[in-house]
């Protein structure tokens, strides 16, 4: 695994996801009540951008804005469709104020 910075905590704020490059790969960052997750910022349905969709802090999840499909910020699984197939997720690394992630080595 290779870790990778991605921002600055304060860059997303609590109840908000941004949407960043990291390495080539399309990557949302959400922050929950203080606790930072990262997934493919990709439907895997239409390929639509998760990061002008809809978080949900109670259920930990994000809704596509295209089609409504619904994503664990956790696991990265489809729980609602249509999308069926789960977006990857990364580990998270906060360190002071730094925010990295863990993405498999090319």
């Amino acid at each position: 695994m290779k870790k990778v910075h991605v921002c600055h905590a304060s860059e997303v704020p609590s109840g908000g996801m941004r949407a960043f490059e990291v390495d080539g790969e399309p990557v949302l960052i959400a922050n929950v009540a203080g606790r930072f997750y990262a997934i493919g910022n990709e439907c895997t349905h239409a390929h639509s951008e998760l990061s002008d969709g809809y978080l949900d802090e109670n259920e930990c999840t994000v809704e596509c804005p295209l089609h409504n499909a619904v994503f664990s910020l956790e696991s990265g699984d489809a729980l609602e469709s249509p999308a069926e197939l789960p977006v990857p997720t990364y580990a998270v690394i906060l360190e002071g104020e730094s925010l990295y992630i863990e993405l498999p080595s090319k």
